[in-house]
């Protein structure tokens, strides 16, 4: 069911205030001859959120992103902005921008012709544009770069001028569509802190759709997880890693260790259960679960403990044997194989200097999961 209002909480963290949502999306639907793109989403975005859209390849976060901006038309429901049915408003009539995966800047302009385009199409004096030109190259870091074209940049600068021409017109609403995706790791890591600090300077609601997990769970505000068109999850970052509401929404956000089990016993909160395997576990469960019922216990790696020491008789202890290791860095995944047949992973967070592993393959360990860890999915 969707909201009438949107609930925000001041910035100085007192009572919170109810209002209007800035976008609200009902019902759309977006089909491409046989292809369901959109399949059914409702959506309310707040004034001043950062947003991001996360979804595979094909999920329809593009598609319903181009409707916002007016690319695309529903073929069911309704986009407000404001209050006001923007379907049938033409793309240059919506206070709206989109900055594009391919940045298309135009090669034969400089960097300030490129930022000043658009508001040269709106016929401004041109004594404003330049003046807003300079503040939208001053606010990006390109001070001095006005009059080089688009190929003496590097990829991150051009980021830039996209984004300064995005913005120089002012908009309510900003889409991003993939804004990092060609950009090197680090800068990339560098950019969205900028583009945090940008949005929170300006104000702006910006909406962002990426398949990068890394880059929703950093940037944004609430995270709309998208799969075959549908919205399948609309939550803050740490609620959609830490309880996802479904198996796919768990298997595609982080990494994650998936066990089929039945019900056995259900009683005051926890839940007996059995695996696959044949293995009894325990998990706490906030809805009551019939005997019997099919689930799937979801449990991130890094809550995985891992050691030599033997956890005989305890409760969520399996024994098994290091399959292999992969050194990441800042941590290290070990795979094991438990002795009823099911692979585990486990993460080692590397405190030290050392690069020598605390375990090796073919080591026999325990792995242990405490029952607050684990999550009892039922679909």
């Amino acid at each position: 069911m969707m909201q009438d209002s949107t609930t925000i909480q001041d910035e100085t963290g007192g009572a919170e205030t109810t209002r209007a949502p800035l976008v609200r999306i009902e019902s759309v639907t977006k089909r491409f001859g046989d292809v369901t793109a959109v399949d059914g989403v409702t959506l309310d975005i707040g004034e001043g959120e950062f947003f991001a859209l996360l979804g595979p390849s094909g999920c329809g976060k593009t598609t319903l992103l181009r409707m916002l901006a007016g690319f695309e038309n529903p073929d069911h429901g309704r986009i407000l902005l404001d209050g006001r049915d923007i379907v049938d408003v033409p793309p240059h009539r919506r206070p709206v921008n989109m900055m594009f995966q391919s940045y298309a800047l135009f090669p034969h302009l400089s960097v300030a012709g490129n930022v000043a385009f658009g508001l040269k199409q709106e016929a401004l004096p041109k004594s404003e544009i330049e003046v807003r030109v300079a503040e939208m190259l001053a606010l990006v870091r390109l001070e001095g770069l006005g009059t080089r074209k688009p190929h003496q940049l590097s990829g991150g600068q051009r980021q830039r001028v996209a984004l300064a021409r995005a913005l120089v017109k002012r908009p309510r609403l900003l889409l991003l569509d993939e804004p990092l995706s060609a950009l090197d790791r680090k800068l990339r890591e560098e950019t969205r802190a900028e583009l945090m600090e940008l949005q929170t300077r300006l104000g702006l609601t910006f909406v962002v759709v990426t398949h990068d997990q890394d880059e929703a769970m950093s940037m944004a505000g609430r995270i709309g997880v998208m799969n075959h068109g549908r919205l399948v999850q609309c939550d803050a970052p740490a609620e959609v890693y830490e309880h996802p509401a479904s198996r796919w929404v768990a298997d595609f956000v982080g990494d994650v260790n998936l066990i089929e089990a039945h019900v056995v016993e259900f009683r005051d909160g926890e839940v007996a259960l059995e695996t696959s395997g044949g293995s009894r576990f325990t998990a706490s469960a906030a809805e009551s679960l019939e005997k019997g019922a099919a689930v799937c216990i979801a449990v991130r790696p890094e809550k995985v403990g891992i050691g030599t020491q033997s956890h005989a008789g305890s409760d969520n202890a399996f024994a098994g044997t290091v399959v292999d290791i992969g050194y990441l860095g800042d941590v290290s995944v070990h795979r094991v194989r438990l002795d009823n047949g099911l692979m585990m992973k486990a993460t080692i967070a590397n405190r030290t200097r050392s690069s020598a592993p605390r375990l090796a393959r073919g080591d026999r360990v325990w792995i242990d999961i405490p029952s607050g860890s684990a999550l009892v999915l039922t679909r």
